[in-house]
């Protein structure tokens, strides 16, 4: 069996999670997915299956859009609700100040690394230093916000849609927005809507595959 499976990723699975799933109602051990997709998160997990596994570098750099929200006023070790918090602060923000951070924030800028994450240093990847509670140096890469836009801000959360390169991670981008407005956030919902040319609309979950 050859071809690109498109999943509609539910949230709690790991990426890791649904690839063997799929792989046994598939029957086949040839299959990779081109962009991790946290437990947290749901939507567009694009499957590469058999000869098509070549796909994978192609798809995996092409440009990525997510819906997602974020709760302001507290911190958490792993950047989403799913953390243990460890920092909390007070506020009191506009809808002018939040839509004005969004339209001022930088389209192309070095983004840190969140320490939560596969990325490896030294042989070992981040989030196991984390786990260990051993300092690293998070690296930085660049990275571009295609688009962003703000959907919404009731109370403390911000939902908000944002076009990416490949690399950017949206936990680090919702910190990077929370600095501009002088408070922190942390991510409580993420959706992937899309991956090139693949739309979240055209996916199937595991179950309907099965």
């Amino acid at each position: 069996m050859h071809g690109v499976l498109i999943i509609n990723k539910e949230s709690g699975p790991t990426s890791r999670d649904v690839v063997d799933e799929v792989s046994k109602i598939l029957n086949t051990k040839k299959i990779g997915h081109t962009g991790t997709l946290d437990p947290i998160a749901s939507g567009l997990l694009v499957l590469c299956i058999g000869k098509a596994t070549k796909l994978v570098n192609f798809i995996t750099s092409s440009d990525k859009e997510y819906i997602a929200s974020f709760k302001l006023g507290i911190k958490t070790d792993t950047g989403d609700i799913t953390g243990k918090v460890i920092e909390e602060a007070k506020v009191s923000l506009r809808t002018k100040e939040v839509k004005n951070a969004f339209l001022k924030f930088p389209r192309i800028y070095n983004q840190e690394v969140p320490i939560y994450s596969a990325v490896k240093i030294k042989g070992k990847k981040l989030y196991e230093y984390a786990r260990a509670n051993e300092e690293v140096k998070l690296p930085s890469r660049e990275v571009e916000i295609k688009e962003l836009e703000l959907i919404s801000f009731k109370g403390k959360t911000i939902t908000f849609r944002a076009l990416v390169s490949k690399g950017t991670y949206i936990r680090s981008l919702i910190n990077d927005i929370c600095k501009k407005l002088n408070t922190v956030g942390t991510m409580t919902s993420l959706v992937r809507a899309k991956q090139g040319s693949f739309l979240i609309d055209d996916g199937f979950t595991v179950k309907e595959v099965a």
